[in-house]
Formats: C-alpha cells, structure tokens, sequence
C-alpha cells in the first residue's frame, strides 16, 4: 500500500530520465516539441512513439528512457500548448478586460493546434506544470471580481470552453469551400442566415421568424467580436449573485 501511495501518477512526478544508462542525448522539452511539430503536420493520430523516433532519428526504446507512454508524451504535449500563453502580465487593473485577453490567447493557441481540443477530451483533467500556472493565474485576475470561488472556477471553465468552441468553428471555416458561391454549407455567414430568413419566411417557423425580424441585419462577421462579446455578457453574470 505505501508503495501504491509513494508511485508517481503523472510525467512531472519523477526525474526527466532514469539515473542508470547512458549519458542523455536530449531532453523532454526537445521530445515534446518535435511531437508538437509532428501533431501539427500530420495531425494528433500520426503521433506515436516510433514515428516520433524517426523524426528524431533514434530507436523508440530510446525515447522510453524519457517519456514512459504515449498518454505521458500526450500529457506533455498538451502543457507545452499551455506554456506558449504570455502570463507575465501584471494582475489587478480591469479583471474583465485581463480575463477576456487570456481567452483569446488560449484560443488563437487552440488555433495554432487544431489537435488539441480532441487531446483533451480524451486526456481527461490531467494538469501539468504550466497549466497550473495558467489555472492560478487566471484565478488572480479573478481575486478583485465578484463570486464565490466555486463560482470562479466555474467561469475558468468557461473561458476554456468557449476558447475551443470558436477554434473549431475557425478550423471549420477556413476548411470550407468557397463562400462566393452562397453557399450555406460553407463557411459564410450571410449564406447561413439567408437560409434561415428563406426558411422562417415560410411560416412554420414563427418564433425564428420574429427573431430574425427583431435582429435585423447581421452585423459583418467578426469571431473576435463575437469571441469578445460573448465572454463580456456571460462572465459578469457567471460571477454575479446565484448558486455557489
């Protein structure tokens, strides 16, 4: 039981390599940006521990020495993406503003690496090193706001969660065909809601067709309007009187 309670249960548990062996060649740091590369080219299915090898030039038994599994590089993978966010500004002015500035950080780096949202849906909560720093960086931004920390947390959440949902819908948009064409399977906006009017113009749709007619024109697509907006409404009453 104590040897259960003393194991290592994460990669930043235990020495970056084993004390026995060889002299190290590399480090994790070197391993992890290399699988980040690799996720980046050919997508999160084409990472594994023998391609991560030939990219590197090395046996897979090699790459044991540093990274236990797959899941560990895996974990590894998804702090780095969490280290490339600029923490290091100062705290305590407008913590909306600071908060809404962290978002979109997390998402353009969502952006930059279309794999990772489907990384951690099937990673499940595993924090390393830099995405503490990010959770508790967040919550100092958050100390002078309303709410209970519960509550906080919550709005945290939030913040990732809508960071990866406008990633996406990004990732969806650029890879659609060519919005002259009106189209509303593709990625334009006033194809799409042309379609809606056409279709609560028809009359089986009337509470559609009362909000599109008290909306008026869509403004000019914006995601970072959008992205920005959306936060701003939704984070004061996230934090405001209500449920622990």
């Amino acid at each position: 039981m104590a040897d259960r309670e003393t194991r290592p249960t994460t990669v930043w548990s235990r020495p970056e390599r084993g004390a026995r062996g060889p002299a190290p060649e590399r480090s994790r740091t070197q391993i992890t940006a290399a699988a980040l590369a690799l996720a980046d080219a050919e997508g999160l299915a084409a990472v594994s521990m023998r391609a991560l090898a030939q990219r590197l030039g090395t046996g897979p038994a090699s790459l044991y020495r540093y990274v236990g599994s797959r899941d560990e590089l895996l974990d590894l993978m998804a702090d780095a993406v969490a280290g490339e966010l600029d923490l290091s500004g100062a705290t305590g002015g407008d913590w909306l503003e600071d908060l809404v500035g962290l978002a979109l950080q997390s998402r353009d780096a969502h952006v930059r690496h279309p794999w990772l949202a489907d990384l951690n849906d099937r990673r499940g909560e595993v924090l390393g090193p830099h995405a503490i720093d990010y959770l508790d960086h967040a919550l100092g931004i958050l100390a002078p706001a309303p709410g209970t920390a519960g509550q906080k947390l919550e709005a945290v959440g939030l913040l990732g969660g809508l960071a990866v949902l406008f990633a996406r819908r990004e990732a969806a948009a650029t890879s659609t065909g060519d919005p002259s064409t009106g189209d509303p399977s593709t990625g334009d906006p006033a194809a799409r809601v042309a379609h809606l009017a056409a279709v609560a113009a028809e009359g089986r749709h009337p509470h559609l067709l009362a909000a599109l007619t008290a909306a008026g024109a869509p403004p000019p697509a914006d995601r970072d309007a959008l992205f920005v907006r959306l936060l701003r409404r939704l984070l004061p009453a996230m934090l405001g009187q209500g449920e622990p």
